[in-house]
């Protein structure tokens, strides 16, 4: 992004951009980043919890209980690897089982304070990181950035952050 922020592209130049490389390659290099601003807030916090174990963490925070099956599809895993995944959460006490309200057969899974308090520490950890680096780049240039992750999470289906307690029974 330049000084031609905001400056409509011409038809031909939007869908040869959308066709070519160089987006390809800006989305991987700002994932790239990302993921290391994850990785560091998070082994600051807790070396033990991987990166996955940490997303499902946050699936939990911001979708609520889930059972494993709906937790599997939003990870994006199958269901075997989700309960195993979800197995080592709750040895670490970080998440919790129960029955439904009405079916005990229908088993949900939460987070435990413990990981409430992970997901926050780390969301938090990683919003100073952002800010740190976001002072350096143009505020024109971070408007078209909240532009442009906003569809890059839309098209992802990335579930938008909130406020993660909102009264869910833990």
């Amino acid at each position: 992004m330049g000084d031609d922020v905001g400056v409509p592209l011409e038809p031909q130049q939007a869908s040869s951009l959308t066709r070519g490389p160089e987006v390809v390659e800006a989305v991987l290099g700002a994932s790239r980043v990302l993921v290391a601003v994850a990785a560091r807030s998070l082994a600051e916090v807790a070396e033990e919890v991987t990166l996955p174990q940490y997303r499902a963490l946050v699936v939990l925070a911001a979708m609520g209980p889930q059972r494993a099956v709906s937790l599997a599809e939003a990870l994006g895993v199958t269901p075997p690897t989700a309960t195993r995944m979800c197995d080592r959460l709750v040895r670490k006490g970080l998440v919790r089982r129960r029955g439904a309200r009405g079916d005990r057969r229908e088993v949900r899974v939460s987070l435990t304070a413990a990981g409430q308090a992970l997901v926050e520490e780390v969301t938090r950890r990683r919003r100073a990181e952002i800010e740190s680096m976001l002072a350096k780049i143009a505020p024109e240039d971070q408007a078209a950035m909240v532009e442009l992750f906003g569809a890059l999470s839309r098209a992802a289906g990335e579930p938008p952050e909130r406020d993660w307690s909102l009264g869910w029974e833990l």
